[in-house]
């Protein structure tokens, strides 16, 4: 699968096959399935596979891996098979990086070379990990959102195995960004896989994220993280479908904050302002509140932000108002 070993005949001459030429043609030979391809290994062991299918109360018998569909025609293991085996050569890949851009590498894990079930479920669970919690404080409570929909992230990647080529996953300052191998399907138009229209590029191993709740409905990835993020999260290339998940930090900037930000108080100081701006009317009580501290540091630090006339007091004790004077 690499130009190394793929040739091609021209006239008398024997040439090397280009990256794109070898994905095309992998296509056509494959017709949408892994299962008419010969696993590169014939000694496979399925232990991993078959834990996962007990846990979920299956009975596992003598037909289990014929039933998963896992051989050729001629009674070998497919390559649906070596990707479930407990060993082979798939490396999936999560990057993380310092910036926008791929240049500060901080973090670089590989969960592949086991069964994609184990990998997807490692890649999951780190993908859960990192996904941490943006909180916004305004009256009259607390509102806190996740970096990213974990579910549109999870079923954008286990929407798409076609290929011996797993999804790379990227994160960094601003985005998460999922890569996966193969293209949009020949059958399939842009304006259809975008409508949910298009079908599994591997049916056989989706049954297998189906059976094992990796997958909440075959055939509904598309429309789930449509459901979150809007259509430019999906780009289109030639071999490869990328798609972005902005973070969601920014739905939590405003131009208050950032005024604020630019005074040089403390995170209580500027959270204290905010609220006072967002009401004016607000007691010390519900500041204490909503920002989990106790009665005597908000009062301490209205005596600061009173001493900076940057707020006021006016009218009386229980119908007066705050003024921000920023």
């Amino acid at each position: 699968m690499t130009p190394d070993s793929c040739f091609i005949r021209v006239g008398s001459a024997i040439q090397r096959m280009s990256s794109e030429m070898i994905s095309n043609e992998f296509r056509r030979r494959t017709k949408n399935s892994l299962k008419n391809i010969v696993s590169p290994k014939q000694e496979l062991t399925f232990s991993q596979l078959k834990i996962y299918y007990e846990e979920k109360g299956f009975i596992i018998n003598n037909n289990f891996l014929k039933q998963l569909d896992l051989y050729t025609d001629d009674g070998k293991y497919n390559y649906n098979a070596y990707l479930l085996a407990d060993n082979n050569t798939i490396s999936i890949r999560f990057g993380k990086y310092g910036g926008t851009n791929a240049v500060n590498l901080i973090e670089n894990e590989d969960f592949g070379n086991c069964s994609i079930v184990k990998a997807t479920k490692s890649i999951l669970n780190k993908l859960e990990i990192e996904n941490k919690i943006y909180t916004k404080i305004e009256y009259p409570e607390r509102k806190e959102i996740k970096m990213y929909d974990y579910v549109a992230v999870r079923e954008a990647i286990v929407n798409d195995w076609s290929n011996e080529y797993a999804p790379k996953f990227e994160m960094f300052s601003d985005r998460l960004v999922i890569s996966s191998n193969g293209g949009i399907q020949d059958s399939t138009t842009k304006e259809e896989f975008l409508e949910g229209f298009s079908l599994p590029r591997n049916k056989e191993l989706m049954k297998v994220f189906n059976d094992l709740d990796l997958v909440e409905q075959m055939g509904s990835g598309i429309i789930r993280i449509l459901q979150s993020y809007n259509k430019n999260a999906f780009e289109f290339f030639p071999n490869f479908i990328r798609v972005t998940f902005p973070f969601n930090e920014n739905k939590f900037n405003t131009s208050k904050k950032e005024l604020n930000n630019n005074n040089n108080l403390s995170e209580i100081q500027n959270s204290i302002i905010q609220l006072m701006l967002d009401s004016p009317m607000i007691t010390q009580e519900t500041l204490a509140r909503l920002l989990d501290v106790n009665i005597r540091t908000i009062q301490r630090n209205i005596k600061s932000l009173i001493d900076m006339k940057l707020i006021e007091r006016t009218g009386a004790t229980k119908k007066g108002e705050w003024i921000v004077k920023i």
